[in-house]
């Protein structure tokens, strides 16, 4: 796996396939290889599909003290110079659309194309800020019941029952990454409000109406700030690319196919 330091950091990325860059960010709690790796054969046809790991996931290491947007953002922006030249298309999901979304304002010459998927704007919403809380809460004080609630607001609940017993018995045995703490409470103070009208890259917002961890609202809003985007929503729950994997890839392939 590929390496690159940035801020004193080792940034771990791979790379996959051949053609135009397609950078994938991913959300809090994962790594590259949990939230894409399925899927990352689907893209790797027609594009350079790079997966960097972020503070906190994989073997990607961190500073001491809080992590902060501006080093997520360098982080990938740092993986995708390594490994490719010119622009990228950037698909950013959860935190990694927040992270996304702040690396084409700062580097609007490195994006192509934007798509950001169950991301939210600012950390402000009474109810956002609850289901984080709980959710570091119940990490740091009982992991095993951290893992049976996470579930129940990661995925829509006739996906869940879809599983069987066996098949949700192996999602509660899932390991959140070790830096998940520290990404928790970067998104508690996430507020990128005043940096959305400033994205020029063509962009496309993503929603799921069945979010019980950011609720669908949240990527309206995103939508609404980013100036000429567009927007698609899905029936899934948060953690789409598990849910609604098919739908999700034909949506973003055909926003990216469009004329370059």
């Amino acid at each position: 796996m590929p390496i690159v330091n940035v801020s004193g950091t080792d940034v771990h990325y791979s790379v996959s396939g051949d053609g135009p860059g397609l950078v994938l960010v991913h959300g809090s709690s994962m790594d590259a290889a949990s939230n894409f790796g399925h899927l990352v054969g689907q893209f790797a046809d027609r594009h350079t599909v790079i997966t960097p790991d972020y503070a906190g996931s994989g073997q990607t290491t961190a500073p001491a003290g809080e992590l902060t947007l501006d080093l997520l953002l360098d982080q990938v922006a740092a993986a995708t110079r390594d490994a490719t030249t010119g622009r990228v298309d950037l698909v950013g999901f959860s935190l990694g659309a927040v992270v996304a979304a702040s690396l084409a304002v700062r580097h609007p010459d490195l994006v192509r194309r934007l798509v950001l998927v169950a991301g939210w704007t600012h950390s402000e919403d009474p109810r956002l800020r609850l289901g984080m809380e709980l959710w570091a809460r119940l990490l740091e004080m009982d992991p095993e019941l951290s893992a049976v609630q996470g579930p129940l607001v990661a995925f829509s609940p006739a996906f869940l029952s879809g599983l069987g017993h066996d098949g949700l018995a192996q999602v509660v045995k899932a390991k959140p990454a070790p830096g998940t703490l520290r990404q928790i409470d970067l998104s508690l103070r996430v507020d990128i409000r005043d940096q959305l009208p400033r994205i020029t890259a063509p962009t496309l917002v993503i929603g799921c109406t069945l979010d019980y961890l950011v609720p669908v609202q949240h990527a309206r809003s995103l939508h609404q700030a980013i100036p000429h985007s567009r927007y698609a929503e899905l029936d899934s729950g948060h953690v789409v690319f598990l849910e609604r994997p098919g739908e999700l890839v034909a949506i973003i392939c055909e926003f990216l196919a469009e004329r370059r």
